[in-house]
């Protein structure tokens, strides 16, 4: 029951349903949660600037609101009814937040407060959420561990000598704590998902264009999507629901009309009749024999539901590795050319023009992303372009058209969505590639702009999290959902979930 359990262990439903009825009092839920940021924040590092109080909606705000940012072009459509009444939520500090430092974990972005919110930000005002801070990253998510952050690591609260993932992992953080309900991350390869394992939790990075990404700041903007981090399959399709669909000021949104979760089967039977294909070949080699058992257990959970399980074929994940970091270098060098110390952040002393860029730059970013910087401008430099850049746009398609072929006469894929649980803080920073290898399993879905869930599955000896992943075809969010929710019937009730155990 409810009532046997503290506010800030409640889902995001049960907060929603007992403050639309008036028996709990929004109050009651943000003091629960701020005492569990103040509790493990010390420790873990998940927020950058947090909102004592909250931010919450103003009757404008819950009408879809006029925004104060002169380019946007339309209002946030009304709810049918709200979804997320009174939830706590923790979003990444490179969504644009009114009147809130947005930061991207970098110096350059210093002191930067945004005039306007990002459109999934000011949806969830909608639906009555609350805004309680925003989360440390990898520095404008660049970064597998959250190690990149200019503002400091964030820690594992399994182990904090471990990394939370990343680049999302101070979101993560703030949902695994019970600092916040739900998280809002983002994902250019992997940094919703790979956190979301590393912490216990769900993490969804949704079909490339289902949420707009009008406010936040771009990374490479044909990989990059708003992701969502929940603690239940219920929660994640509560969350996503709210904050989906086309945005007359992102031109890259879909018009596909988004399910409802009100008729979104998540019973026991959900994953009944469904075929999930296992690429058996891409397990063959260098998985942790802990994620292997994971991936076994969720794959006799599914035949439990009622699913059939069957092995499949895919090009080996190097592929994906070597092509996501040409084509996202690249987009990064290009996004990234805005930040020269005129328009943004600090300022440094120079002669001219060109040292004020230079100086700057040199100042305001960190060792990854200017790693980044580089490599993405040596490949789009003439005499460079049709080999590299070129040529990794031509084995992206490869990619998607071969994971599409896997999925035909499947539902959706399972495979691990890491390799290896939590690594140790420190021990990948100056192996660059193999940080770089930690999101082998995840880029997939990014390159293919295809949905893909990572749900937890279980523990390792150690008491680390393991998770494993769904693909699905693109604007099938509900199918995950749905596999989500069977593996939680059949494996664990959410509600009594392993939460970590404050040590210092």
């Amino acid at each position: 029951m409810k009532a046997d359990r503290p506010l800030w262990q409640w889902s995001a439903g049960e907060i929603a349903d007992a403050v639309d009825r008036g028996t709990v009092a929004i109050d009651d839920v943000v003091a629960a949660h701020e005492a569990q940021a103040d509790l493990w924040d010390p420790l873990v590092h998940a927020f950058l600037h947090r909102i004592h109080g909250g931010r919450r909606p103003t009757a404008a705000e819950r009408a879809g609101g006029v925004a104060d940012d002169p380019f946007d072009r339309a209002a946030v459509p009304v709810p049918r009814r709200p979804l997320l009444s009174g939830v706590p939520v923790a979003l990444k500090d490179n969504l644009c937040t009114r009147g809130v430092p947005t930061t991207c974990g970098s110096k350059i972005l210093e002191g930067y407060v945004p005039p306007y919110d990002a459109t999934v930000v000011r949806r969830l005002l909608a639906h009555g959420a609350v805004i309680t801070g925003k989360t440390n990253l990898d520095e404008f998510a660049m970064g597998s561990s959250t190690e990149n952050s200019a503002y400091g690591t964030s820690r594992n609260p399994y182990d904090p000598s471990r990394v939370p993932g990343g680049s999302s992992g101070g979101s993560a953080v703030a949902v695994a704590t019970g600092a916040a309900a739900i998280g809002l991350g983002s994902e250019t390869g992997g940094s919703v998902r790979q956190p979301a394992a590393f912490t216990n939790l769900l993490g969804l990075k949704p079909t490339y264009g289902r949420l707009s990404r009008y406010g936040l700041v771009a990374f490479g903007s044909s990989l990059d999507q708003v992701g969502v981090f929940s603690r239940s399959a219920a929660d994640g399709a509560r969350a996503f629901c709210a904050i989906a669909g086309p945005d007359p000021n992102d031109a890259t949104t879909l018009p596909e009309p988004v399910f409802d979760f009100d008729l979104l089967d998540l019973g026991p039977t959900a994953a009944e009749g469904l075929v999930i294909g296992v690429p058996r070949a891409l397990l063959a080699d260098g998985l942790d024999e802990d994620v292997a058992d994971g991936q076994r257990t969720v794959e006799l959970a599914l035949r439990a539901a009622g699913a059939t399980v069957r092995e499949v074929t895919l090009l080996p994940p190097s592929s994906w590795v070597a092509t996501y970091y040409l084509l996202a270098t690249a987009e990064a060098s290009s996004n990234l050319a805005r930040f020269d110390g005129v328009r943004y952040g600090p300022r440094a002393a120079a002669d001219d023009v060109l040292s004020l860029y230079e100086n700057s730059r040199e100042a305001g970013f960190g060792p990854e992303v200017k790693r980044r910087i580089l490599l993405g401008t040596y490949a789009l430099s003439a005499g460079y372009y049709d080999a590299y850049y070129g040529k990794a746009q031509k084995a992206r398609r490869r990619i998607q058209a071969d994971l599409l072929t896997a999925l035909e006469g499947c539902d959706a894929l399972l495979f691990p969505t890491t390799p290896t649980p939590a690594f140790e803080i420190g021990a990948k920073v100056d192996d660059p590639l193999a940080m770089y290898l930690s999101d082998i399993f995840t880029i997939g879905a990014n390159l293919a702009g295809l949905p893909a869930l990572s749900v937890p599955a279980g523990f390792t000896g150690g008491g680390l999290p393991v998770g494993v992943q769904f693909t699905a075809r693109a604007c099938r969010e509900d199918l995950l959902f749905r596999l989500a929710a069977a593996l939680e019937h059949q494996l664990t009730d959410p509600r009594e979930r392993r939460w970590p155990t404050k040590r210092s």
